[in-house]
């Protein structure tokens, strides 16, 4: 291969990494607040994704962005360049669009065109919080980086069920003007807000100044390492260890270019199925199976920022062992301290729910007598067996009495053997047995509420209307 034609195919494989790239994020309000949409593609009419007449502020990335008033790019057209745009309404937009589209580098734009100079891009992330309507960051979303003291006013009001947290840390409460159960949220992502007792309850939020000191007592739950969502589903993660931008599916994608998440993906968290994830679109080129798990990396399976499609398996399709992901590498759990710690402040948290578990059935054997064909002296045989072992069982105790059982049965078994005649059925003992159930619980699953947070622990025996537990909430004992 010539110099001439590497170049031209290294400045070709820019200009896609470019494209590839871009995106433009329509808000809803000015200053980047409010429902937000997000495309790295052509949309023709805004219409269709719900988002019609609705952006009043915009950020555009990578390449240049034609924003429209009307659907397939009529009416009054503005090219934005890359850049903030805190408001529309200097170049007539807000609340106007309707269609968008990529402006490719190499075409030439007439300088009225353009909108007015955008804001320059900032490379720290502002403080903001982003509430998504369904758990594992997914369905509608709003996004704010100012006090909001009431979320109706923003259609948002008790609908929040998971939520990504940038910058400094962020007060939520479950109602308006900061009453209520609040909970404070540091930085990172948040699929679930169920733990919290917040699940669909949010109605207010504020950002808490870096410097102002907060009770321990006030944070939230550690982040889980695992997403847990009730459907199956798979999210992906632009950074190694489950960090920045995610697509989350629970459908087939056979090209992830029409998503803006192509060759993206660098970690995976995995719920339900198992899920096939592939290299090149269609399901082709080196194909991976993921179990139910976290995968912080994808570097191991020659897969980081090389994800092109996924579907989900079912669950009754049989896989060559060889087509799995490395096994997942589970951190080493110690066993939990339940012992009170040095100056450690208890609480009593009420019991909300007690279910006793039942061991798993026992078998009990036993050995009782059967019929065999025998000479005339058997029945007299049985019979003084059978008496000696009732007058032995009589006798003693413990061993003592066992031995006496034995001893009488022999001994009448004798004396009986020198009565009767004929021939007779004699005892032949047979071994039977059964399951019987356990009678005893093996331990009880306990439910107890604690500062408006449901916990679940196992205890060996029953509790009483209450359980000791740590200002975190944690039982002690």
């Amino acid at each position: 291969m010539n110099a001439l034609l590497k170049n031209a195919l290294a400045v070709t494989a820019v200009a896609l990494a470019a494209h590839a790239s871009a995106q433009v994020t329509l808000f809803e309000q000015e200053g980047y607040q409010g429902e937000s949409f997000t495309t790295s593609r052509t949309v023709d009419n805004l219409a269709r994704r719900g988002f019609n007449d609705s952006a009043s502020s915009a950020v555009v990335v990578g390449v240049r962005w034609e924003a429209c008033e009307d659907q397939r790019f009529s009416g009054r057209c503005v090219v934005l360049r890359p850049g903030k745009y805190p408001s529309l309404n200097a170049m007539g937009l807000s609340n106007r669009i309707t269609s968008v589209r990529a402006v490719s580098r190499n075409t030439r734009v007439d300088d009225r065109r353009y909108a007015p100079a955008p804001a320059p891009m900032i490379a720290a992330a502002a403080p903001q919080i982003t509430f998504y309507e369904n758990e594992g960051l997914s369905g509608r979303s709003f996004t704010t980086g100012a006090q909001v003291n009431n979320l109706n006013r923003f259609g948002f009001n008790d609908r929040a069920s998971s939520a990504v947290v940038v910058g400094e840390r962020w007060e939520v409460c479950d109602d308006v003007r900061f009453n209520g159960q609040c909970v404070v949220l540091r930085q990172g992502n948040y699929p679930s807000l169920r733990a919290m007792g917040l699940n669909n309850r949010v109605s207010s939020v504020r950002a808490l100044d870096r410097n102002e000191r907060i009770d321990e007592r006030r944070y939230a739950p550690a982040l889980a390492a695992a997403v847990a969502p009730v459907a199956a589903q798979i999210t992906f993660y632009e950074n190694e260890g489950l960090n920045g931008r995610s697509f989350t599916t629970a459908r087939e994608v056979n090209n992830f270019n029409r998503f803006g998440f192509n060759d993206r993906a660098s970690s995976v968290v995995v719920v339900g199925e198992r899920w096939e994830v592939c290299d090149d679109v269609q399901f082709r080129g080196q194909c991976v199976v993921l179990r139910q798990g976290n995968y912080p990396s994808l570097r191991a399976m020659g897969l980081n920022d090389r994800i092109s499609s996924v579907r989900m398996l079912d669950h009754n399709e049989r896989i060559d062992d060889r087509r799995y992901a490395p096994a997942l590498v589970a951190a080493p759990v110690a066993a939990p301290d339940f012992r009170p710690q040095r100056d450690e402040r208890l609480f009593e948290a009420n019991v909300t729910s007690v279910r006793a578990v039942m061991g798993t059935p026992e078998q009990r054997c036993w050995v009782e007598p059967g019929q065999v064909s025998q000479n005339n002296n058997a029945p007299a045989a049985i019979a003084g067996a059978l008496l000696g072992g009732i007058l032995g069982h009589q006798v003693g105790g413990g061993t003592g009495k066992d031995l006496a059982t034995v001893g009488g049965a022999i001994a009448g078994a004798a004396l009986g053997a020198n009565v009767g005649g004929g021939q007779q059925a004699a005892a032949q003992d047979v071994r039977r047995c059964e399951n019987v159930p356990n009678q005893k619980p093996q331990y009880w699953d306990v439910s107890y509420n604690f500062r408006g947070q449901e916990h679940r622990i196992q205890m060996t025996t029953p509790p009483g209307n209450t359980v000791a537990v740590n200002a975190q909430g944690e039982p002690r004992q």
